[in-house]
């Protein structure tokens, strides 16, 4: 059985049911909180449970007797978490969110593959943890000590809580680090969907750093697609390691980083005109500086994922965006 933790959530979601589909057991857990609109989640999550091999469970990561119990009553074999607060802004004026969540939580996932000797841990890093870093593309062989948000400081530090467990308990885990998730069933906080809601509404759009932001925006299926693939690879020794020069995304224990990226940065004024294209109408723009937490660009070099995982993301953006317009028509009946 594979625990896939945050399964109402937007890559969860898309994870869960590639393993479904796959004749896979899923126990998913989420606790359909409350950071963007729930019926969404709750879609998503009949969705799963159409399907008779998915079970769910209702649990909030920082309860740890919860988890712990979680544990014991599957027989779980794999675990695929993506369950965290997510969000840059957000860690701004909510940052105990992110640390219930993002580290409280994490320990109690790593816990529960600890003593159930799970073969494989794959839990969910992001591109934000590069935060200062302008050297492109980011590699993970880069250093990544200087973050610019909570949200990021969290994402690093379960890397290094991971490396942890996999030395001590020679526990495999592998980190990816994803570069802006987009797609159907997307998250309504992101770009992508904030900027088609409001063109459809007829209301200006807010366009950050007057417009040169650049993203490597990743569609869902080749993130879903990654995770699945990396699942299926455990983590292994790296006994080229050196601790004379240590490489940052591997170990002499059973521990990866990957990047999951495009690794094509796209202008976020580009990624408009493409919205604009699909739907037929011009946006009113109000051009604004760059936000406290962001960082300009985003760019991943993904040659681990394709030397060690034999796989790179493919989906040009213009056929990305035009399935999530599809999708969010669809979905909202417009």
């Amino acid at each position: 059985m594979i625990l896939v933790t945050g399964a109402a959530g937007f890559i969860g979601f898309h994870v869960a049911q590639r393993l479904l589909h796959r004749g896979e057991q899923v126990v998913g857990l989420d606790n359909l909180n409350a950071y963007y609109d729930v019926r969404l989640k709750e879609a998503r999550l009949q969705q799963l449970q159409a399907l008779p091999q998915f079970q769910f469970e209702r649990l909030d990561l920082a309860d740890r007797e919860a988890i712990a119990s979680l544990f014991t009553r599957y027989p779980i074999r794999r675990v695929v978490h993506l369950a965290a607060q997510a969000g840059v802004r957000y860690s701004l004026t909510n940052p105990h969110a992110y640390v219930d969540s993002n580290l409280t939580g994490f320990v109690n996932i790593l816990e529960g593959c600890r003593h159930a000797r799970t073969e494989h841990l794959v839990y969910a890093s992001s591109s934000s943890v590069y935060g200062g870093n302008t050297r492109m593309p980011f590699s993970v062989q880069d250093n990544v000590d200087h973050p610019v948000s909570l949200y990021a400081a969290t994402k690093k530090a379960n890397e290094l809580m991971a490396h942890c467990y996999a030395h001590l308990y020679r526990m495999p885990c592998s980190g990816l680090r994803f570069f802006t998730v987009y797609g159907p069933w997307g998250r309504p906080d992101m770009a992508l969907f904030l900027f088609t809601k409001a063109i459809m509404e007829n209301k200006p759009i807010e366009v950050f750093n007057f417009g040169k932001m650049q993203r490597d925006f990743t569609y869902i299926d080749d993130i879903a697609e990654g995770v699945i693939r990396v699942l299926d690879k455990p983590a292994q020794t790296d006994t080229s390691w050196s601790s004379d020069c240590p490489d940052p995304s591997k170990s002499s224990a059973p521990y990866r980083i990957y990047n999951i990226g495009n690794h094509q940065p796209v202008e976020l004024l580009h990624l408009i005109e493409l919205i604009e294209n699909c739907l037929g109408k011009k946006s009113e723009k109000i051009m604004l500086p760059i936000q406290p937490g962001d960082v300009p660009a985003t760019f991943a070099n993904v040659d681990a994922l394709i030397q060690e995982i034999e796989f790179s993301p493919s989906t040009p953006i213009n056929v990305g965006v035009s399935r999530f317009v599809e999708w969010y028509r669809s979905f909202y009946q417009l």
